[in-house]
Order: structure tokens, then C-alpha cells, then sequence
């Protein structure tokens, strides 16, 4: 017996963006009932596969077919057989729960507790030395966590974790926002870098008013070190004269060593040669580092652990 197509209104698909979303919302939930039925050719023998009542499973594949405004079986007695357009169709289906297995696989993995996956960012300046140094204390404990390691500055990392990109991130200033939940880890001295032929690099202290008519380099605006410079400036009484805008503070250094002006920067992982680094004894210059995460957000068990160990180390988080 030949199903006859129904005369009830049904989904007609288009190229609009919003219809579109509404026939895959109609058609998912049966799509797997229909790969049963096209891999057994038999309602009776899918619905015991499926674990669903027979009639359920039936009326799915009438509603199926109505939707669509096609047949996809041809009915003989109990058992069914694929229309050409039922295997058209069955070949994408097969395809679409393949890809949402795959999905469904991978976050199951990342949620893993021992062998999940933890998305984190930092700054640059934390790069080199500091990050490295925290994964290998974390590992030591949970040896199979797997990261996604984003270095970037402090607003574009904040956009990442607001759009779901990353679970946490370490950054300076510490933000102050109602969406997001931050903790302060730690305070990182800044010093006012000069060439090593500077008049100012044979001083070991320096008050940051005495650079008044220095030209400087700083990163660009937007970068949480040039907000904290500008600032530290503002507070000793001048608006700094920038000749350079970079977007990395081993540049600036070497931008300095060149005798292209003087920066406030947090100490170098390692001495950088054609520098002095002088101690800022007023206004007091650091920069507090914390960690950040979107509130109300649930961790997964290995975001959850590393969080946990990252507030751990408030107060030691950097290298002494």
C-alpha cells in the first residue's frame, strides 16, 4: 500500500534564514527514529531497537513525510522500503547523527576529570616564564589535563571569555564587570626602563615625575599596561609623550635599548642587554594579576580543579 501524502499545511523550506531553523527544529528529534527504521525496514523490529512504542515510532514517520511533502518509505504489509528520496535523505541523516555523535564525544571528553581539556589565557608577559611554570605545578597532580593556551591582551581575552572561547584567564587590571567573576592573585613591580647610555641609567631609584620630559614607548591603547602607564603618570603630575605603540612588552624593551625613548614595564624573564631598570619609588608602580571567569557559568571538573589551583597560589603566582 502506497501512503497517500497528506493534505495538512506543512513546512516549506526556503531560503530564509528563520524558516530554515524552524523546519530543523521540526524534523531532528525524528531523525533517528527514521535511520532505524530505513536500517531494519521493519517499524516493528525499529521500535524494539529504539525502545519506543511501535505506534509513537509510526506516527513519527507520518509526521516525517508530512513535513517534507515527500514519501520516504513504500508500505508493504509490516515492512517498508526506501523511496529514492528516502535514500537521498537517509544519506545525510546518516551523515548529520554521525557529526552530532562526533560532537557529543568531544565535549564528553573535554568534561572528562582526568583527561579533559581547560581553555587559558594570559598575557603575553606571563608567557615565557610564569604560565609554564603553573602548568608544570598543575600537571604534577593531573598529569592528562589537556589545554588551549591563548595569549592575548586583557580586553580581547575578556571578548573571548564572554563569547565561551576560554574558561579562564590570568590578566591585568583585574576586571570589575557584573558578568564576570575575579579574584586578585598577585602584584607585579614595574620599573622604568632607560638605555644603558641614558643620563638616568646610572640611578638605582627614580620618581617617575623626574621622566616628565622623557619621550616613551608604551603598548596600545586598549592594553591594560598602557592603561596602568597612563595612570601612573596622571598620578606623578604629566601625560607621557609616546613616540612608539607596540603590542609586546619585550619589543617596547628593545625599542628602549635602541635609544628610542624609556617605558614602564614589569621585570624581563631575563636580563635584556643595552638596559637599565630602575626602581619607581613614587607614585608606588606595579600592576595587580588575577584570574577571571564568566559567573554563573558551570565548570567542568578539570576547569574546576585548575581553577582551584590557580587560586591556590594567591600570593605566589609569579617567579620569585
Amino acid at each position: 500500500m502506497v501512503h497517500q501524502q497528506s493534505s495538512q499545511a506543512r513546512l516549506s523550506p526556503n531560503s530564509d534564514t528563520e524558516d530554515m531553523s524552524e523546519m530543523s527544529m521540526v524534523l531532528a528529534p525524528r531523525l533517528a527514529y527514521f535511520a532505524g527504521v530505513a536500517r531494519t525496514e521493519h517499524v516493528t523490529r525499529a521500535a524494539v531497537e529504539l525502545n519506543v512504542p511501535q505506534s509513537t515510532l509510526s506516527r513519527a514517520m507520518v509526521r516525517l513525510e508530512q513535513d517534507l511533502g515527500v514519501d520516504l518509505f513504500a508500505r508493504h504489509g509490516r515492512t517498508v522500503s526506501l523511496t529514492t528520496a528516502g535514500r537521498t535523505f537517509l544519506a545525510s541523516v546518516e551523515r548529520a547523527l554521525a557529526e552530532v555523535e562526533r560532537a557529543a564525544e568531544e565535549v564528553r571528553a573535554d568534561a572528562d576529570p582526568a583527561t579533559g581539556k581547560v581553555a587559558f589565557g594570559f598575557l603575553h608577559t606571563m608567557g615565557a616564564e610564569t604560565v609554564p611554570g603553573l602548568l608544570h605545578a598543575f600537571r604534577a597532580d593531573h598529569p592528562r589535563i589537556r589545554f588551549s593556551l591563548v595569549q592575548n591582551y586583557g580586553e580581547a581575552m575578556l571578548e573571548r571569555l564572554r563569547a565561551g572561547e576560554l574558561d579562564l584567564c590570568l590578566t591585568s587590571p583585574v576586571p570589575d564587570a557584573p558578568d564576570l567573576v575575579a579574584r586578585r592573585l598577585d602584584e607585579q613591580k614595574l620599573r622604568l626602563v632607560v638605555p644603558a647610555d641614558h643620563p638616568l641609567a646610572t640611578r638605582r631609584r627614580i620618581r617617575l615625575a623626574e621622566a616628565a620630559d622623557e619621550t616613551f614607548v608604551t603598548l596600545e591603547p586598549g592594553y591594560g599596561l598602557r592603561r596602568i602607564t597612563d595612570a601612573l603618570c596622571r598620578e606623578a603630575g604629566f601625560r607621557p609623550r609616546v613616540a612608539f605603540e607596540g603590542e609586546e612588552a619585550e619589543t617596547l624593551r628593545g625599542l628602549v635599548a635602541a635609544g628610542l625613548g624609556v617605558a614602564l614595564l614589569p621585570p624581563p624573564t631575563v636580563p635584556r642587554p643595552g638596559v637599565v631598570e630602575l626602581t619607581v619609588t613614587a607614585p608606588r608602580a606595579a600592576r595587580e594579576i588575577g584570574v577571571a571567569w564568566l559567573a554563573d557559568r558551570p565548570d567542568t571538573p578539570p576547569v574546576a580543579a585548575f581553577k582551584k589551583f590557580l587560586l591556590s597560589r594567591r600570593g605566589n603566582l609569579l617567579p620569585a
